[in-house]
């Protein structure tokens, strides 16, 4: 599998990305870490956008990272069937592109949230849960303070038509309510598609529960779909 990870003033989850994609897809797959000048990407397999602070969230978060150089090529490689993730600072970066609709708003109580929370599964499908089942339910970290996802009613019905949505913010035991909806985001998203199937955008870090030593494996079976989706396809 070939990914490349791409790296913005302000990233700070590259490493962690990319010791993930190396756990789920094999230590003979480094990932290339991308900074956000260079202009071309053809011939990765996946692009991740990770998270952090891109551009240090001046003017709005991902808004200054969305017009570098390097989001045209990331367009374009999407557009042509290329996977792509989004976490985090990603999925804020991939929205203001339009890679992804809607946008991440000031989370509802008006302060950073850094916390293990919940995550629902609403599909199985590929590349990036084929590996998991409808329903299964995750404890990842959260670490935002623009994450509360949301859309029109229009954007949110059509999303939810064509079952993109595929994470909710949930309970340990995947009930779904205002309680579990931390940050505010309309109907508990916690990531959705596009219209392709083929982006992914999601708020939660599975990147940072990949070791039973620091916070658990739940995160790996999004990696290990990713991995084993690619490497199929190649």
């Amino acid at each position: 599998m070939k990914a490349a990870i791409v790296v913005f003033p302000g990233t700070n989850r590259e490493r962690d990305m990319a010791a993930a994609l190396e756990k789920a897809a094999g230590h003979n797959s480094k990932p290339d870490l991308i900074w956000h000048g260079e202009t071309e990407l053809k011939g990765y397999d996946l692009i991740v956008v990770p998270g952090g602070f891109s551009y240090g969230d001046y003017l709005r978060c991902g808004a200054m990272a969305g017009n570098s150089p390097i989001l045209r090529s990331i367009k374009e490689q999407a557009e042509r069937g290329v996977t792509v993730l989004g976490v985090c600072n990603g999925f804020q970066i991939l929205t203001e592109t339009g890679l992804l609709p809607g946008v991440l708003m000031r989370n509802a109580g008006l302060k950073f949230i850094c916390k293990m929370t919940h995550i629902r599964c609403e599909r199985r499908v590929a590349p990036f849960t084929g590996g998991m089942a409808e329903g299964q339910v995750s404890r990842v970290a959260v670490a935002h303070n623009e994450g509360n996802y949301f859309a029109d009613e229009d954007t949110l019905n059509r999303l939810e038509g064509d079952d993109r949505v595929l994470f909710r913010y949930c309970d340990d035991r995947g009930n779904v309510s205002d309680k579990t909806n931390l940050n505010g985001s309309q109907r508990n998203i916690a990531g959705i598609l596009n219209e392709k199937g083929n982006v992914l955008g999601m708020m939660p870090h599975p990147e940072n529960a990949i070791d039973p030593i620091a916070g658990g494996v739940d995160g790996l079976p999004l990696f290990e779909s990713l991995a084993k989706a690619v490497m199929e396809r190649a």
